[in-house]
């Protein structure tokens, strides 16, 4: 049943980057871009997670995955909030 569960929220983790994909190449703005890579090392985590079967997940090396994807996404909203703005 845990690896069904598993399953389900990584499936969810790559639509979510799917999505963050294809708004990054409507816009070509560089933060869908870091969300989408951010949800595909959260997806990656999951199947490895999954696969592996480790019993203590935030004890392995794993979890370094999950902390990459929120590091991305922390530096991508403050370079964000900080670039100028862009004149059309």
């Amino acid at each position: 049943m845990l690896t069904f569960i598993a399953g389900l929220v990584t499936m969810g983790y790559i639509v979510a980057a799917a999505f963050f994909l294809r708004f990054w190449q409507r816009t070509g703005d560089y933060l869908f871009a870091i969300f989408a890579l951010s949800f595909v090392l959260f997806a990656l985590n999951q199947i490895l997670a999954a696969v592996l079967g480790l019993p203590k997940e935030d004890q392995s090396w794993l979890y370094l995955l999950r902390l990459a994807g929120f590091v991305a996404l922390i530096v991508g909203i403050v370079m964000k909030n900080f670039s100028t703005p862009s004149r059309p």
